[in-house]
């Protein structure tokens, strides 16, 4: 499955034990007559692919929704988490290029 959008915020890497690490992100879709702000996870090697996307950057991410139940020990009462993690982060920006006929060195007069 694939969300498109801008990245809206970039959260730091959380470090949750000796073998669980995992980084979030907000992005705004913009496929939708009413935009949505879907925040996403990424978790172990995939931290690292944030590295290099900016916040307001368009881009497709690639994501796979996770959900888990969890019994409270107060009360005995299942309950239902959804996780949203991203395995692979494509830019949909343009590419910058240089302006037709510009070459280094040559002077603006």
């Amino acid at each position: 499955m694939q969300l498109k959008g801008s990245i809206k915020l970039i959260n730091e890497t959380e470090v949750i034990s000796e073998k669980f690490k995992k980084r979030s992100f907000v992005i705004v879709t913009d496929e939708e007559k009413y935009p949505q702000e879907i925040q996403i996870e990424t978790t172990q090697d995939n931290v690292s692919i944030l590295d290099k996307f900016a916040e307001g950057e368009m881009v497709t991410v690639s994501i796979n929704i996770r959900g888990r139940m969890w019994t409270s020990p107060k009360d005995g009462l299942d309950k239902y988490f959804n996780t949203i993690q991203a395995w692979r982060i494509e830019s949909d920006s343009a590419p910058v290029t240089e302006a037709a006929g510009s070459k280094e060195g040559d002077l603006p007069f």
